[in-house]
């Protein structure tokens, strides 16, 4: 009696660890590597020379501990939820942290920079890491995994890993609707497909490198972020068509791209992640998402201010940032992350759980 007692409890437990979703899912990805803009960046502004930081309050009021870590929000970004789904910690690393050591970035890693662009013009605009080196601090990262874990577990926790890009918002409010250069080379449409090309550039080099799950996630509404509502001369207070135009013609770019690339490197699985639409449901009935106000951000008076201005304006900032949907006048709260998560790890993420 008492072994068959014992038979049926480890049945049961050995189906529940085999089940367990995080079980499952930290089995498929080994890692969550990331590259992109302040959307994702969890702290890497912190240690270079940039005035682009959120490395004080009221940035990361409600992240673990209130400590302001550089993430651009109120509390955890949307690749901290995407790590967390897969099993893996729920706080993504900055690269450039000092403190996180190799053991810890080998379950994954964010090189991401507040301020960034695909165009490199952008980033040198802002002071913020290029995507070109956020590239090469990957290919560096590499090769002290072979060193800290030997070239077979560090060549398979990179082809393991999920790669997450982010990048693009800036190169249309902050570069191309704001200085002149690439407005005198480019039409609209010549430059998203330029931006296109280097996406398309940057998949290439990480699948050279070793990566073959891939996520290129699209660009939301970046006319109606809080600050391009402010700077709608022509119909203050609403969302810029212009910008949103735009980032509907890119992402039409993007994912034809993600199709070519499917078909052209041999062994990889590249998806599209879709934001636009997300963050237009919100905008369109954000009391549905348990938002009252979808206009303004948090911080401040919520109509201009980011970055240090945040801090300058802290004692206007709201009591609760569950009901915005951004936190400053250019970043999603963390409660609005946490939808754009859920939603792709519906969808596309789907595919790799």
């Amino acid at each position: 009696m008492y072994s068959q007692h014992l038979y049926c409890w480890l049945l049961l437990a050995f189906l529940y660890f085999m089940l367990s979703p995080c079980t499952a899912s930290a089995g498929k990805v080994s890692a969550i590597v990331v590259f992109g803009d302040s959307t994702v960046d969890p702290g890497n502004n912190n240690y270079i020379p940039t005035v682009i930081k959120s490395n004080f309050p009221p940035y990361g009021r409600d992240f673990d501990g209130g400590i302001a870590t550089g993430r651009f929000s109120n509390g955890r970004l949307v690749t901290d939820f995407i790590s967390e789904a897969f099993g893996l910690p729920s706080s993504m690393p900055a690269y450039l942290d000092p403190s996180c050591h190799i053991d810890q970035l080998s379950k994954g890693v964010s090189f991401a920079s507040g301020g960034a662009g695909l165009d490199d013009l952008t980033s040198q605009a802002t002071s913020a890491i290029s995507l070109r080196h956020q590239l090469e601090l990957f290919k560096t990262y590499k090769e002290k995994l072979k060193v800290a874990k030997g070239e077979t577990l560090a060549n398979d926790i990179i082809t393991e890993a999920l790669y997450y890009f982010s990048i693009g918002n800036n190169d249309i409010g902050i570069n191309y609707f704001a200085l002149p250069v690439r407005r005198a080379q480019f039409t609209p449409a010549q430059y998203a497909a330029y931006l296109v090309g280097r996406a398309r550039a940057a998949v290439r080099d990480v699948y050279d490198v070793g990566a073959r799950k891939i996520v290129l996630a699209g660009l939301l509404l970046v006319g109606c972020l809080p600050a391009q509502r402010t700077l709608n001369h022509d119909k203050p207070g609403e969302c810029d068509e212009r910008h949103n135009q735009f980032a509907r013609m890119f992402n039409a770019e993007l994912q034809e791209a993600v199709r070519r690339l499917n078909g052209e490197l041999a062994g990889a699985q590249v998806v599209y992640a879709e934001k636009y639409s997300v963050m237009s449901a919100i905008l369109a009935n954000p009391k549905e998402y348990g938002f009252e106000n979808a206009a303004q951000g948090c911080c401040g008076t919520g109509l201009v201010e980011t970055s240090f201005l945040c801090a300058l304006d802290a004692p206007l900032t709201c009591k609760d940032a569950n009901k915005y949907v951004f936190f400053d006048s250019a970043h999603p709260t963390q409660k609005t992350y946490n939808i754009e998560a859920r939603a792709m790890l519906k969808t596309e993420l789907q595919a790799f759980l």
